[in-house]
């Protein structure tokens, strides 16, 4: 009887491609280098990254951290095959997350799944994740890469993020103690739907029968290019405001609109009043509630409706945040004002 020796099987005939995956990791490297800053310690390649707060000039600071995906808006990347934008989503969800806190984002962290590294989507997904980075002025300092063979159809991935930044302990917001009933409440604009809602986005876009390679009904560009409009990151426009003690809270508007996320800043005691005449949604929105029949209770659960971020602001401080904003580049709107619940 005789035998036969099985041949010799390698990780590449199992689906993983190590050799690609240090090719990635090169070409990542100086898309990290260019999102440098003081506290940032080595580079990229170690078991763990490491920031020095005292390089940073911090006093007294607390770290905020926090974490996020981009949902399925990443259905409309791999249909329409534009994947240089989702990245900046991954980093604004969770960057601006800490900024509500009252946080300067420090450094940032992705994962990357998908069945098989090809094509440069790796790359353009990475390269958005650097620019996220560089908007939000927070270091691109590692991250994880994991190619899983048979996990992810052709074409597909997952990301996460990964956001630490840091506040000092006088700073932290909200500011309970501050806000009271006739604070009043700004908000400044969304780029779109950001990364929210888009399970009924899709939705509506099958209702349609239009192709995401369609003109745009709404905004100048493809319907998919339009609908992939990146979440804004707020950094620039929401730390002078926070460093500045202008603020007594803060409110990052995603999945439940600003329903469900002002609520989140305030006190027991004490509720938003909202008028939602106060500002003109997005023709987006228009165009989802008008071909979805969208009742608009549900647009505002659902929806930023065109507002991405509100400030609590004593009334007696209303017009130097009104004017720094306005300095900024921003056209803030007074949405209303807290009032007891």
């Amino acid at each position: 009887m005789s035998t036969k020796t099985p041949d010799s099987l390698s990780y590449r005939d199992a689906g993983v491609d190590i050799e690609a995956g240090e090719r990635l990791v090169e070409a990542i490297g100086p898309l990290a280098t260019a999102t440098h800053r003081a506290g940032v310690m080595g580079g990229l390649g170690g078991f763990g990254a490491l920031f020095d707060l005292k390089a940073e000039g911090w006093q007294d600071p607390v770290l905020v951290s926090g974490t996020d995906g981009v949902g399925t808006k990443l259905m409309l990347a791999f249909e329409t095959g534009i994947h240089d934008t989702v990245g900046i989503d991954l980093v604004a969800m969770c960057a601006n997350d800490v900024l509500a806190q009252g946080a300067e984002p420090l450094f940032f962290l992705d994962y990357f799944a998908t069945g098989k590294l090809e094509g440069g989507i790796a790359e353009s997904v990475i390269a958005g994740i650097a620019e996220g980075c560089r908007q939000a002025k927070c270091a691109l300092v590692g991250g994880e890469t994991a190619e899983m063979p048979g996990m992810y159809p052709p074409g597909h991935y997952d990301l996460a993020g990964f956001v630490v930044g840091a506040v000092e302990r006088s700073s932290i917001l909200p500011n309970h103690t501050a806000m009271q009933a006739g604070d009043v409440l700004i908000g400044i604009a969304s780029s779109g739907p950001h990364s929210n809602g888009y399970s009924l986005i899709r939705k509506v876009v099958e209702r349609t029968g239009l192709n995401y390679e369609d003109d745009s009904p709404f905004a100048e560009g493809t319907l998919g290019r339009t609908l992939l409009t990146p979440t804004r990151l707020y950094s620039d426009a929401a730390l002078p405001l926070i460093k500045s003690g202008l603020v007594t809270g803060l409110a990052h508007i995603t999945g439940g609109g600003l329903t469900e996320n002002t609520p989140r800043m305030c006190p027991a005691g004490l509720a938003p009043r909202i008028n939602r005449d106060a500002w003109t949604p997005l023709p987006v929105f228009d165009w989802l509630q008008s071909e979805g029949n969208i009742a608009i209770d549900e647009m505002h659960r659902t929806f930023n409706m065109g507002i991405g971020l509100v400030f609590a602001v004593s009334a007696t401080k209303v017009d130097a945040v009104l004017t720094e904003l306005q300095r900024l580049g921003e056209k803030p709107v007074v949405l209303g004002d807290l009032v007891a619940s």
